[in-house]
């Protein structure tokens, strides 16, 4: 069976089932509770994560122009999110070696140092791996600065002080969308943890359309049938034909201003919830799996020794031709095309670098110990081929 990185990567028979027949009143007051006690702050919830993150500079109220400091290697909607605020984003570069994947402690000193106007701190923990999290803590406090935790590829990671991620800064943000840790196929959150801003009246949000809520309910079937079908030809004809009838559902569709979540959506996130801890082992051990079985030349050291600590959302290789290796994998029915951080920001060279040589390989509940062999073993195959 082909293997894919996301294309409703999370979902099974179960999962589609309660997708399409899920309609529970009152899991929007059990899904903000759950959140509320488990960060430690408000809970608002939103359509989208990036909704959720640019509500978080609304609430802030800050000057227009301000500005905030993300990681250079990231995906464009938390560089959209700043700007839908009337934000200034400044970019953050990774190490030149070894890096893994978040900005260092010391280019944000340095940055500082050099704009005085940043006034928030955005960390991704990217892809799970957990970021300097005490350091950056200190530095905003010291400098008086907002820390927001974003969370779509890190929920249940652990901080190397055995902090879990979401629980140390001014607000924490979630994603639900389609293949994230937690998949309700779409949906966010905000976690309002400082106490000075937890009183915000928030605004009457607007609706979400029926026709969305449409693609949405269907898109763990439809993406399930796909999948299944994809080595017979088949899956490839439905994929393109519900693309081209506009029915698949788009995560990068829509806007930045916040919707309501209904109810059934939250019923999917705490369904995921509770299943975060199997999820979290599932994924740890496949990573595991390609740490001790790929080419070592194409491995990360700072990566790999916090696969203990880390969500391992993704597990980074870091090829060059990239391109080929691609094709060479779709040979044997292994689909990895999608590749998040091709176009980062100009002014972080090595961030720039690594989007350049960066391959992201499934860890997600449907890919088995022979599923992660198989791939090590093509990739070493090719490697060979170089």
């Amino acid at each position: 069976m082909a293997i894919f990185n996301s294309l409703g990567s999370n979902y099974n028979l179960r999962y589609v089932l309660r997708s399409l027949l899920s309609d529970i009143s009152g899991q929007k007051v059990k899904l903000k509770n759950f959140l509320q006690d488990k960060y430690g702050g408000k809970a608002i919830l939103a359509y989208k994560g990036r909704e959720a993150l640019t509500f978080a500079f609304k609430i802030l109220d800050l000057p227009q122009d301000s500005c905030v400091a993300i990681n250079g290697f990231t995906c464009y909607t938390v560089y959209k999110s700043v700007h839908e605020a009337g934000l200034v984003a400044i970019c953050l570069d990774l190490d030149e070696e070894n890096s893994d994947l978040n900005f260092t402690v010391e280019n944000l000193k340095k940055t500082l140092e050099q704009n005085k106007n940043i006034k928030v701190v955005i960390v991704q923990n990217t892809l799970g791996a957990p970021c300097d999290i005490e350091k950056i803590a200190q530095i905003c406090k010291e400098e008086k600065l907002y820390l927001i935790e974003d969370l779509p590829h890190c929920v249940g990671a652990k901080y190397p002080n055995g902090k879990e991620a979401g629980t140390v800064g001014d607000f924490a943000c979630l994603s639900f969308s389609q293949d994230k840790l937690i998949d309700a196929v779409s949906g966010g959150a905000l976690i309002i943890r400082n106490k000075k801003y937890r009183k915000f009246q928030t605004p009457k949000f607007k609706n979400i359309s029926w026709s969305q809520q449409f693609k949405d309910r269907f898109y763990p079937l439809f993406t399930s049938e796909i999948r299944s079908l994809y080595d017979l030809l088949l899956g490839k004809i439905l994929h393109y034909f519900l693309k081209k009838m506009d029915l698949m559902s788009n995560p990068m569709s829509g806007s930045y201003d916040c919707r309501l979540l209904p109810d059934w959506y939250c019923n999917l996130a705490l369904m995921e919830f509770r299943k975060l801890k199997t999820q979290l082992n599932h994924r740890r051990k496949i990573a595991r799996i390609y740490a001790k079985t790929l080419n070592k030349k194409i491995l990360n050291s700072s990566i790999n020794n916090k696969i203990s600590l880390s969500a391992n959302l993704r597990f980074s290789v870091f090829v060059n031709n990239r391109k080929d290796l691609i094709k060479f994998l779709k040979k044997s029915n292994i689909f990895v095309s999608d590749i998040w951080y091709s176009d980062v920001a100009p002014e972080c060279p090595n961030a720039v670098e690594i989007s350049h040589k960066i391959l992201n390989l499934p860890t997600h509940i449907n890919v088995s110990n022979k599923d992660a062999l198989r791939i090590s073993e093509r990739i070493n195959t090719w490697l060979k081929s170089q």
